[in-house]
């Protein structure tokens, strides 16, 4: 799978980690290369909210996430917070979008300021400068004046942000269903197929 069909799916310690699995699975679904970062609060949230628990170093990270979707190595890689020599870290190694999922107000602050202390800030600091898609899924509530600041002013940069505000029109019968929801959201902005739900206008069977 060439580096020109990767996305990155930074995870931060926002609740929400079940959004991150289930697009890395509809990423390799669909023939895309997964990439991850996850923080270590990242790490808790996930074995709280989920039933998958991941180690602490990256390529044993990769490895699980391997084994839990069943897919090839070359499918799901992983990066290390402070691995600087990661094509991801400068705009001429960058493969492709950045998706920030969940993102927590702390790293929404980070990019807005350019601040680049890791390497999830430091992508989505090159996907910015480099004009490319950057997306980030805040999921916090309510919003302090200083998180609408920020989300307005990445908007002004050029970034989506997409808060993980499920819709219930789809008719959702499980919390799967509100998943894929946002999940759905997240692809068709990246401009990838799926089969999560239907365009608004569409039956399901369609």
């Amino acid at each position: 799978m060439a580096d020109a069909g990767r996305i990155l799916i930074a995870v931060t310690g926002a609740s929400g980690s079940a959004y991150a699995l289930r697009l890395g699975q509809a990423l390799i679904a669909a023939g895309v290369g997964a990439d991850f970062i996850f923080s270590k609060a990242a790490l808790l949230v996930l074995a709280t909210e989920t039933e998958l628990t991941l180690p602490a170093k990256p390529q044993a990270q990769a490895r699980e996430l391997q084994k839990y979707y069943g897919c090839d190595e070359d499918d799901v890689r992983v990066y290390g917070r402070e691995d600087w020599m990661a094509p991801w870290a400068s705009g001429s190694g960058q493969p492709g979008p950045v998706v920030i999922c969940p993102c927590s107000t702390g790293t929404l602050s980070a990019v807005a300021t350019g601040a680049s202390n890791n390497l999830t800030e430091r992508a989505a600091d090159v996907a910015l400068k480099e004009r490319r898609k950057l997306i980030l899924v805040p999921r916090e509530t309510p919003f302090s004046e200083i998180h609408l600041t920020n989300m307005l002013t990445l908007t002004r940069m050029g970034a989506t942000v997409m808060p993980a505000c499920p819709g219930f029109y789809h008719d959702p019968k499980s919390i799967n269903d509100l998943i894929d929801f946002i999940v759905a959201r997240i692809l068709n902005q990246l401009g990838i197929d799926h089969k999560l739900m239907p365009l608004w206008g569409e039956s399901p069977e369609k």
